[in-house]
């Protein structure tokens, strides 16, 4: 059977209806936070798990961090609650990439207005890209801004992040100011030596081409020198035929062994792309949600040994 025939049977026979019920989870319920905290602390409300583990990084103990998207819930769908919107109007910081998740901007924009902290504002971004948006089918929210939201898969761009959200945190409390700064600038330096581990560790590899399930590693390609192939955009989509068909002799072409997927997306549109092209799948982690274990730093390791073995990266 022709390679744009199976993958029409794959998505026809339920394909969408299953990366719709992964994907769209709906509203992440969170406990409330109260708008003042009897000591004094500030309120931050974190859009998702990236800014909700640098958040924590940089706020310590003098800081509340609630999270809006739950563990296990793909973000770029999220529905906020009545009670999480109200969470974002009392906060005092409300962290958020802007265009990630448009019900967080909308209630942004809304009620928390002169408290928020857009982390795409606070470092230089990337273009959206184009190509794989024209052979999605499906959602794509992300094509509507003019940039990639993916900025917290370069540790060395987070970490500019990082340095930003301290200097916001002490004009919102001044009197944990230094404290904020400090903790900042040792996140940051965290950062850039995971940076480091990553320019050192991808710079001795064979194969230079990642295949993903979506086009969210644009931050770390760039960084470290990589092409990256993106089925689609985002991942409420169902690529085309004739995209996938396009990605199938790229990497055929290309001679890649691994084709990636993630935990919040179904593989199997991956697997069958595998198959065609000899490939093998592995699963690279764009954290947006919490890992299984471990936090932002070690799912980030993690990475950078799935794509060590996955380009032939030597020692």
């Amino acid at each position: 059977m022709p390679l744009k025939t199976r993958f029409l049977t794959l998505i026809s026979g339920g394909m969408l209806l299953a990366a719709t019920a992964a994907c769209g989870a709906g509203a992440a319920e969170t406990e409330p936070v109260a708008a003042v905290e009897a000591g004094g602390k500030a309120k931050v409300v974190a859009s998702f798990y990236p800014l909700q583990w640098l958040t924590e990084q940089v706020a310590g103990p003098d800081a509340t961090v609630a999270t809006l998207t739950a563990p296990g819930v793909e973000p770029h769908d999220l529905e906020l609650t009545p009670q999480q919107v109200a969470e974002i109007g009392g906060a005092t910081l409300t962290a958020y990439v802007k265009g990630l998740q448009p019900a967080v901007d909308e209630a942004v924009e809304q009620n928390g207005a002169g408290k928020e902290f857009d982390a795409a504002a606070a470092v230089r971004t990337l273009p959206a890209k184009e190509e794989a948006a024209e052979g999605a089918e499906g959602h794509d929210h992300e094509h509507e801004i003019s940039y990639d939201p993916h900025l917290w898969l370069d540790p060395s761009t987070f970490a500019g992040v990082a340095t930003k959200l301290g200097e916001r945190l002490a004009a919102a409390d001044p009197a944990h100011a230094q404290a904020f700064k400090d903790r900042a600038a040792k996140t940051a330096a965290a950062l850039t030596a995971l940076d480091q581990e990553f320019a050192k560790g991808l710079s001795t590899c064979s194969a230079r081409s990642i295949v993903t399930a979506h086009e969210a590693f644009g931050y770390l390609a760039d960084r470290y020198q990589l092409k990256q192939v993106g089925l689609t955009l985002d991942p409420e989509s169902e690529p085309s035929p004739a995209r996938l068909a396009e990605v199938a002799k790229v990497a055929k072409a290309e001679k890649v062994t691994t084709i990636f997927t993630e935990a919040l997306v179904s593989p199997k549109v991956a697997e069958v792309l595998a198959h065609e092209v000899g490939a093998k799948t592995a699963v690279l982690d764009p954290l947006e949600s919490a890992p299984s274990s471990g936090d932002y730093l070690t799912a980030m390791r993690q990475n950078l040994s799935t794509l060590r073995t996955a380009l032939g990266c030597t020692a």
